[in-house]
């Protein structure tokens, strides 16, 4: 995987935290608790808001899953902040980010509840984002071209089960797992007909596949505007793109929807485009590099 320069990196990290909007007010996901409301201005720990009394939420649907963490508090868990915990990653992209009272503090600011939510770990929750990208071709196989005469880039996109909205087919990365092979294996799982193939054809098309997903450039790594954070744990992700010049590799996929989601389909990148969490801004970032 090709790695990004640190003034990319940085100017990547200034966009994540402008976007801090979808996980203010409102219901939060998959609940009845709403956030309490968050001006701009207060975004900010740094920010005096002494009136701050976010209700706390954490899914009872999380909660001794062999995958999650732990309540603070609790004598079996002793995390180690800002750090390799184990198979754990608890640092952030971020940089440090605070903890008081042995909670850790979301980096960007308040968002209206206290709590992990439905996510699984206190503080940063990793996930990998593969964004496989191809040029719109007419029936004879050419190029399409847009109004300003820019060719139009498509990538792939699924629809999610639980806000059925479209989205990067991307997911948690596993204790231990690198983040690039989540990316591939979260692709394979909820955008390809894989699980669906003969086992002659699987076997054909596995080099070429792999070949394929070997060829990856990292284009964003960093907070997720995410409406599952909290003011106590979020989402973090490494967004790779995977892109198919000639449409030899995955334009030859039947794309088939994986267990995470009800539809996939190859979508065109447009000024409207409208996308779950803070991915358009992850498909924009594809776009600047590969349109000038």
């Amino acid at each position: 995987m090709k790695c990004l320069s640190s003034t990319y990196m940085i100017r990547t990290l200034a966009m994540s935290v402008a976007t801090h909007i979808k996980c203010r007010g409102g219901t939060y996901p998959r609940s009845s608790i709403q956030r309490l409301s968050v001006p701009d201005h207060k975004i900010s720990w740094t920010v005096e808001y002494p009136e701050y009394n976010p209700p706390y939420y954490t899914a009872a649907s999380i909660q001794g899953q062999p995958w999650a963490d732990l309540e603070i508090g609790d004598p079996n868990f002793k995390p180690k902040w800002n750090s390799q915990d184990g198979t754990v990653n608890r640092e952030s992209y971020m940089g440090p980010y605070k903890v008081v009272n042995d909670v850790p503090l979301n980096p960007v600011g308040r968002t209206g509840v206290q709590g992990r939510g439905v996510l699984g770990r206190w503080g940063p929750n990793h996930a990998a984002d593969p964004i496989v990208t191809r040029w719109k071709r007419n029936e004879t196989g050419d190029i399409q071209y847009d109004e300003n005469n820019k060719p139009i880039l498509q990538f792939v996109t699924i629809k999610r089960r639980d806000t059925d909205e479209w989205a990067l087919p991307g997911g948690m990365v596993d204790p231990g797992e690198k983040v690039a092979a989540t990316a591939v294996r979260e692709f394979r799982e909820e955008a390809t007909s894989s699980l669906t193939m003969s086992e002659n054809e699987k076997k054909a098309w596995q080099e070429k596949f792999q070949k394929f997903f070997e060829r990856g450039d990292e284009v964003y790594r960093g907070y997720v505007d995410d409406p599952r954070n909290t003011d106590n744990a979020w989402m973090e992700t490494v967004a790779y793109n995977f892109h198919d010049e000639n449409d030899s590799v995955v334009g030859t996929l039947k794309l088939h929807a994986g267990d995470d989601a009800v539809g996939v389909q190859w979508l065109d990148i447009t000024p409207n485009l409208n996308l779950y969490a803070s991915h358009k801004d992850i498909v924009k970032e594809v776009v600047k590099r590969k349109i000038l």
